[in-house]
C-alpha cells in the first residue's frame, strides 16, 4: 500500500512537471507571436476585407452544417473541448481514418490568424492560449465568422465569400443545402476535398457533413438522401 501511495505521489508530481512545462512552452509561444502583430490587428485583417461575410449573412444550412461536422458542441464550450476530443478519437479509431479532429471552432481561427498551419506541439499549445484569448475577447459569431472567411477552400479560394462565389457563382447568402453541405465539409482538407480536386472524394466528404447533420438533428435523413443519392 505504502508503495503504491509512492507511486501515486511521483506520478502526480510528473504529471505537474509537464503540465508546467507544457503551459510555459505554450505561453511564450503564443506571447512571441503576438510580439509580431497583436491579436486585435491579425482580427481587423479579416474583418476589413472587402469581401468579409458577417455571421447575419451566412446561410442557415451552412452555419448548421459546420457546426456538424467540426464542432457540435460550439456553443455549449469554451475556448477547448475536451469531450470533442475524446470523441473524435473514438470516432476514428472506431471507422479506421481520420474522420474527426479534435480541435474546436475556435482553436482553428487561432491557427489561421496566429499560428501556421504546421502541426507541432509547440504551436498546439500556443494555439490553446490564443484560442482563449479569442473568446474572451469576441463572441461565438464573430468567431464563427472569422472562421469562415480565413479558411482556405481549395482552388485558390479563401474565405467563404471567394469559394461561393469560384465554386458556385453566387453569394454566401444564397447557397442551398447541397451547395452549403459541400463547402462545409472543404476546408478540412482542401488538398483532397475540393470539388476541383477530386469530386467523388469531395462528395464523400459531403455525405459525411449531411450525415452529421441528420444526427444532430438539423436535417432529416431523406433530406440527406435526396442530395447523396443523387450526387452517385
Amino acid at each position: 500500500m505504502k508503495i503504491f501511495k509512492k507511486v501515486l505521489i511521483i506520478l502526480l508530481i510528473v504529471l505537474l512537471v509537464l503540465a508546467s512545462i507544457a503551459f510555459i512552452i505554450g505561453f511564450s509561444n503564443y506571447s512571441n507571436a503576438l510580439k509580431e502583430k497583436p491579436l486585435i490587428e491579425r482580427v481587423e485583417e479579416v474583418t476589413s476585407k472587402e469581401n468579409f461575410v458577417s455571421f447575419d449573412d451566412l446561410p442557415e444550412d451552412y452555419i448548421n452544417a459546420l457546426i456538424a461536422v467540426e464542432d457540435h458542441r460550439y456553443y455549449d464550450h469554451g475556448a477547448v473541448d475536451f469531450i470533442g476530443i475524446a470523441r473524435a478519437i473514438w470516432v476514428n479509431i472506431k471507422n479506421g481514418e481520420l474522420q474527426e479532429g479534435g480541435s474546436t471552432i475556435t482553436q482553428q481561427v487561432a491557427k489561421n490568424l496566429v499560428f501556421t498551419q504546421e502541426e507541432t506541439l509547440d504551436r498546439k499549445l500556443g494555439e490553446f492560449f490564443a484560442a482563449y484569448d479569442l473568446e474572451k475577447n469576441y463572441s461565438k459569431n464573430e468567431i464563427f465568422a472569422l472562421y469562415v472567411n480565413s479558411s482556405y477552400f481549395g482552388d485558390g479560394y479563401y474565405g467563404i465569400y471567394d469559394a461561393s462565389m469560384g465554386y458556385y457563382n453566387k453569394e454566401p447568402k444564397d447557397l442551398n443545402l447541397d451547395e452549403a453541405s459541400m463547402l462545409a465539409g472543404v476546408p478540412n482538407a482542401p488538398s483532397v476535398y475540393a470539388p476541383t480536386v477530386n469530386m467523388n472524394l469531395a462528395r464523400k466528404r459531403q455525405a459525411h457533413v449531411l450525415n452529421a447533420m441528420v444526427e444532430y438533428g438539423y436535417i432529416s435523413q431523406d433530406e440527406a438522401d435526396s442530395i447523396i443519392n443523387t450526387s452517385e
